[in-house]
């Protein structure tokens, strides 16, 4: 396939750029299932974490982790233990020894996944948690590492390639995968014909910001720059009516709740609902 858009140094990269993740680890990884279990479980993560769903992100990272280190063993062309007699530990262990294989395959990926067990066995995500619960810092430092061993499994699959362009490749799964929302030098624009009312409007704002806080007025402001002709008070409103389902910290800064998150998933359903609808009467 040619890239004629691209000049002959930024060739690869636009090769990178214009494949899936899934695609691009099985130019080098024969254990195609095990690839994409865990491209699914990373974005299951991802998703789990913009919800504010600390233990369940962490516990798709264990999931991802045990697919790493499958596709590893069958790189290494080593055994794998099935179901339930898989471990990890053994796994890590068994790619220390062998010496057939890359150092990236054989030790760097498998220390990153040593510590993304660790921290995920002792916080809810793998087992029960014995002291410590699973909070939000837990889950922004796995969640980090988990990118990384995937942008690193990337690289390698792609003849030991540039990291930062297979980095990018994989920033774009930690992104939010819908295209209708896009964010500018931190202000959010939403492109959706199912957010009729300017309530419906900041309530997917707020679902775009995720974990982040927003200031009330930034909030208001975002709502009225997209509403032209909204009055002040008219935005002010649809915040206000926003108030079951957002966290205030006592200083005006809001974050999104469980309960916002679930409305904002249905009204973003039913706009995939009716753009499916239109598609079928198109063909």
């Amino acid at each position: 396939m040619a890239f004629t858009s691209c000049s002959a140094a930024g060739e690869a990269h636009c090769h990178l750029a214009d494949r899936g993740v899934n695609q691009l680890l099985n130019d080098k990884f024969a254990a195609s299932r095990n690839i994409d279990a865990l491209v699914k479980h990373f974005q299951a993560a991802v998703d789990e974490y913009h919800r504010g769903e600390w233990e369940k992100s962490l516990g798709k990272a264990g999931k991802f982790l045990e697919a790493v280190l499958k596709a590893l063993l069958v790189e290494a062309k080593l055994p794998i233990q099935s179901g339930r007699q898989f471990k990890v530990d053994r796994a890590i262990n068994d790619l220390a020894a062998t010496g057939n294989v890359a150092d990236t395959v054989r030790l760097t990926i498998p220390r990153c996944c040593r510590f993304i067990y660790d921290v995920t066995s002792n916080r809810g995500g793998r087992h029960d948690p014995d002291e410590v619960d699973a909070n939000e810092m837990d889950a922004t430092a796995i969640l980090g590492n988990s990118a990384w061993v995937l942008a690193e499994m990337v690289r390698y699959a792609q003849r030991q390639g540039d990291l930062t362009q297979a980095k990018s490749v994989v920033d774009g799964l930690m992104k939010h995968r819908y295209p209708f929302i896009e964010e500018i030098d931190g202000r959010v624009y939403v492109d959706l014909k199912a957010a009729k009312s300017a309530r419906e409007l900041g309530l997917l704002i707020l679902w775009h910001k995720g974990t982040r806080r927003i200031s009330r007025d930034e909030l208001i402001q975002s709502i009225r720059r997209q509403r032209r002709g909204l009055s002040l008070a008219n935005a002010r409103m649809a915040v206000q009516r926003l108030s079951d389902v957002v966290d205030d910290d006592g200083s005006g800064m809001l974050r999104i709740r469980g309960a916002g998150f679930r409305q904002a998933d249905e009204l973003i359903g039913q706009s995939d609902q009716s753009n499916a609808r239109k598609s079928a009467k198109g063909k």
